[in-house]
This record gives structure tokens, sequence and C-alpha cells, in this order.
């Protein structure tokens, strides 16, 4: 199952694709590989062939959220105001609507203590196995810059993971209490090329920046449950840390990946990866979805396609009008 990252931007079939290497991680994992991570209840009434298609799709919305994120902040800069006003209305639906129906079908989220032990599992292979290889192959590549960032996300992710602990160990034995989420030090994602050198490094990256994408997602998502069933402490925690996945380890990694491009730049490629979803992945999702008798995947996997070629005709005006 597991796939080679390539960006979203460039092709959306590729990074789709790629989240699946993200979930075939023990971070992002299924049930068998992070216990907790999933609420078998809805997961067991898919089919494998509709799971695997709603992983893919996960992490795609979860991806472009966050790219759109910060395309919005390039065209701000570049004073289009209603691109930028797009960019972040087309990002809140990647989040708030196609990302979380996914999830609630596939049974992403569970309890606040599976959510927790889904968030530990993903920490400590990444601050223990992802980050650390990541940074001794960027050094050994030549990449210092890389190899720096890398080793300063897997501290942060370490630190983390001692939180999710902690927040578990009070939940579960009603001793100890909820830390208090970290403070979120934002990183600016101007346009520009790649930082790197090595062909490896930039594949790290693209892995890097598709697995902190989902976990903001997924952490957001988590956040929200938690809220809703009156932890206020714990979903300000799953919050705090889902802030510094987007906005420091992700945009860190954008920066040297050279994720922005300049505002055109960025509508063409998110054209392309729009119209892709919507005329390609999500119909061939839902044909496979039906043929396994997953009615509801189905509907979603086209409800969704239909909106994605609605982003794709308005990012296409604001190409010919830019403003």
């Amino acid at each position: 199952m597991k796939r080679r990252f390539v960006e979203r931007a460039t092709l959306m079939c590729l990074p789709a694709a790629a989240a699946l290497a993200v979930l075939a991680c023990p971070a992002y994992a299924a049930p068998s590989a992070a216990p907790g991570g999933t609420h078998p209840s809805a997961a067991d009434t898919l089919s494998p062939s509709t799971r695997a298609d709603l992983d893919t799709a996960m992490g795609g919305e979860a991806y472009a959220h966050a790219s759109y994120t910060f395309y919005a902040a390039q065209a701000d800069r570049e004073g289009l105001v209603a691109t930028g006003r797009l960019y972040r209305e087309t990002a809140a639906v990647e989040l708030g609507e196609h990302f979380r129906e996914e999830a609630d079908l596939a049974g992403v989220i569970g309890s606040d203590v599976d959510n927790l032990r889904a968030a530990i599992a993903g920490e400590t292979y990444e601050t223990t196995v992802m980050y650390p290889t990541f940074a001794r192959e960027a050094a050994a590549d030549g990449d210092d810059n890389a190899s720096a960032l890398f080793t300063e996300i897997a501290k942060d992710e370490g630190d983390h993971l001692a939180a999710y602990q902690a927040a578990l160990k009070a939940i579960e034995t009603g001793h100890g209490t909820i830390p208090a989420p970290p403070a979120v030090d934002p990183v600016d994602v101007p346009a520009g090329g790649p930082q790197v050198r090595s062909a490896r490094t930039k594949a790290n990256l693209d892995t890097a920046l598709h697995g902190e994408a989902l976990a903001h997602a997924r952490y957001t998502a988590f956040a929200d449950h938690a809220a809703a069933g009156g932890r206020p402490e714990l979903a300000r925690l799953f919050h705090g840390i889902s802030r510094v996945e987007l906005h420091e380890h992700f945009a860190g990694e954008a920066v040297l990946y050279g994720l922005v491009s300049d505002t055109r730049a960025n509508l063409i490629k998110s054209i392309t990866g729009e119209l892709y979803e919507a005329e390609v992945m999500y119909p061939s999702f839902a044909r496979r979805a039906t043929a396994a008798d997953d009615y509801q995947a189905a509907r979603l996997f086209r409800d969704n396609a239909a909106d994605e070629a609605g982003h794709a005709r308005a990012f296409q005006r604001m190409l010919g009008h830019p403003r």
C-alpha cells in the first residue's frame, strides 16, 4: 500500500496516493498498527478498497487545506485580496467538510482515549524513527539546513508525545492534569524555489509535508471531539499541537521544499489538482464504492467531486481576472 509522495499541487493523483504512504506508517495506521486510531464499528462496514480510497482522499484533502492556507498568504502579499479570500474559503471546505466527512465515515475519530493513543503512536514514530532518519540522510547529502529542521521537529514531536502521554494518564487514572498547549511560533512561507539540493532530501520533505498536514487535520478533528465531549483542556491541547504542525512544521518544510510560487502559478497548480479530483479521482472512488455496495461512501465521493469541480471553476475565474 505504501506509495511515493509527489506534490499535490503539481498533479493531484500522486499526492492523494501519497497520503497512503503516511497512513501506512505507524504514525497514522489503521487499528492493527496503531491501536485506537480508528473507530472499528464504522470502519468494519467498509470494503478494503473503499477504506483505502477514503485514506487516500483524507490525505489529499488535508494537504490541500495546508497548501491553500499558504497560497492565501502569498496572494495577500501580492495584494490579491479576493484570491486570498477564495483560497481560505476553499481550504475551510477541504478540512471542515471533505476531510471531516471522510474521517467520520472511515471511523477515524474515536473516543478521547482512542484519539490520544492514535496521536501517541504517530508522535512516537515521528520522533524516534521518521525525523531522525530524515535528519541523518539530509546531513549525509549535504543539506544541513534540512537536517537541522528535521532534528528540531523531532524534538518538538517528542515534546508532543510527552504531552499526549500525560493527558492520557490524567484521563485514564484521574490523577494529574492535561498539559497546556505549546506556544506557536509561525513561519512565513514566501514564494521561492527549493532550498535543498538532494533528490532524497526533497522526497523526504514531501513525505514530511504530507504527514504534518494529515496530523494537523486529525488533531483538529480530535480537538472538536474533545470539546463536544466536555473536555476543553484536551481540546486546547489538540488544537495547540495541530497549529504547531501546520504553522511551524509544515511551514518550515514548505520553505525548504519550495511549495509556494507566485499566485498565478499557484492557481494553475490548484486548477490542475481540483480537476483531477473532480474528473478522475473521486469518480473512480465512487465507482469502486458502488461496486462494493458502499453506497454512503459512493455518494460522498460524488458530492466531493462536484465540489472540487466548483473549486476548479472558481480558481479559473480568478486566474482570468486576478484581484
